[in-house]
């Protein structure tokens, strides 16, 4: 295969994003510590120009590399998303790792490395492209897991998610394997047409999507494949945490629609069976473990494979409905995921500004008495903590309303009533952490009691998070047209 220029500047970004890469772990061996924040203001200005030529691109679909890529509404939005993301991550990490005391440079190179992984995800049109994505995201956030050296269970973190993940990446590759000794070629039309008026009937075709199913729920921390997602959102760092919580599901998901919709869209009503039976075994652990947790990453890891379980609800009614209806299905799963972010973002701000000694005050009780030492930022977890739940008028109301809205008109009340009620269970964890703040008294200050670390590049992310759910909570009409328009695109 030729390289032409219309294939290199379709992958503009992704080459921007990689060569920044590159630049900043060539830098950063050279570069004196005093200087290290300007590898992060590189990596900024990267997202400032991607975000740029992606914007452009939209409403303007082309394909790339005989197929393998495509740049279309679908995945331009979901790169919006990673950027957008991406950019606050960097700005949390400007004071979060002076307070860590990691000096690593190369951290930002790991973050645009993993982001370009991402981007290959939502852009492949081909099973190894969207792989070999999933491999360059998954493998620098094994490292990123890992960066606080000094402590026990960062370490953990990072070996349980690298041998979860490595056997994960095995199983996906065997799935994408044999779908090919079925269909014939590992591109996703070409998938669909070879498929088309088959069914699971066929062994080959049932043990493929099978497989590739469990490789992607790994990603998506989808039970029984959560198994890594407490130990690893503990561990890590927290900018990592809120990385990983945000981005990383926002990419899988994207691959993950496009594999089942596109892909194995002829066998939809089969598979909707199997996403059926993960969805409600993730509604019912992530949020009745979230009741007994007593700490604050451990609590979102479990509510992150709650909404992980929310957001499947649209893809079982993509499954049921038919092609030319289930576009409102994927794009509820695209408004719920883009508005999770900024509510799970905001949150793990708060944790990180939040230090007790030279350590994260990461415990529920840690958070005891907020309301009377830090108002504002007490007022600010309780819309994180009230968006999270679902209530309104908070844009986490409005990604359920969609998604519930979407199993309704598949036929599947019943499924969208059972949502409703674990909703109502996971108020109880998310408002406890209000109380503690506000009905609590605030330890006696010593040298050991919770203060807060703040900063402008902070701030920033803070309001930007308190600014989505806000308005898009009030005013979600931009972002569901966007999603809407850019669900389209998947056939």
């Amino acid at each position: 295969m030729m390289l032409s220029a219309h294939d290199l500047f379709a992958i503009l970004p992704e080459l921007l994003v990689i060569f920044a890469a590159c630049a900043v772990l060539v830098l950063d061996p050279i570069t004196p510590s005093s200087r290290k924040d300007g590898l992060a203001w590189l990596s900024l200005g990267t997202m400032a120009v991607c975000m740029g030529l992606t914007a452009a691109r939209f409403g303007s679909p082309t394909t790339a590399f005989g197929g393998l890529v495509v740049i279309d509404n679908y995945s331009c939005f979901w790169k919006l998303l990673l950027y957008f993301v991406t950019g606050l991550t960097i700005l949390l990490s400007f004071s979060y790792l002076k307070e860590e005391r990691i000096c690593l440079g190369e951290y930002y190179g790991f973050i645009l490395l993993a982001l370009s992984g991402m981007m290959v995800m939502v852009s492949g049109a081909d099973l190894l492209t969207i792989y070999l994505g999933t491999e360059l995201m998954s493998l620098s956030l094994y490292v990123m897991a890992g960066l606080k050296r000094a402590e026990a269970k960062s370490l953990e973190a990072s070996a349980k998610y690298f041998v979860l993940g490595a056997f994960s990446s095995g199983i996906l590759l065997y799935g994408i394997s044999l779908l090919y000794g079925s269909a014939g070629s590992t591109q996703l039309p070409a998938i669909a047409t070879a498929i088309a008026g088959r069914s699971l009937d066929d062994p080959l075709l049932l043990f493929a999507t099978i497989l590739i199913a469990v490789g992607f729920s790994f990603k998506l921390a989808v039970v029984p494949f959560h198994m890594w997602t407490p130990d690893v959102y503990q561990g890590a760092p927290t900018s990592v945490t809120a990385f990983m919580a945000v981005a990383s599901k926002a990419a899988s998901f994207g691959a993950f629609m496009r594999v089942f919709v596109e892909g194995l869209g002829g066998v939809r009503a089969n598979w909707s069976l199997l996403f059926l039976l993960l969805c409600i075994g993730t509604l019912i652990l992530g949020n009745i473990v979230a009741l007994v947790q007593t700490n604050v990453k451990r609590m979102l890891a479990y509510s992150s494979i709650a909404h992980a379980g929310y957001a499947l609800i649209g893809v079982v009614a993509a499954g049921r409905l038919a092609p030319a209806e289930a576009s409102a299905a994927v794009s509820s799963v695209m408004l719920y995921i883009a508005l999770y972010a900024f509510m799970t973002f905001g949150a793990f701000t708060i944790i990180a500004m939040l230090r007790k000694g030279g350590l994260e005050g990461d415990e529920i009780e840690d958070f005891s008495g907020l309301a009377k030492r830090h108002p504002f930022a007490a007022l600010l977890m309780l819309v994180f903590m009230v968006s999270l739940a679902g209530i309104p008028p908070t844009a986490g109301f409005i990604g359920k309303f969609y998604v519930f809205l979407s199993a309704v008109q598949a036929g599947l009340t019943w499924l969208a009533v059972l949502a409703l009620v674990f909703a109502a269970i996971s108020a109880y964890f998310y408002l406890r952490l209000v109380m503690v703040m506000y009905m609590r008294e605030p330890e006696a200050v010593t040298a050991l009691s919770p203060r807060f670390v703040s900063s402008p590049a902070l701030s920033i992310v803070l309001a930007c998070a308190i600014a989505g759910v806000v308005f898009f909570g009030l005013y979600p009409d931009p972002i569901v047209n966007l999603a809407t328009q850019a669900a389209l695109s998947l056939k």
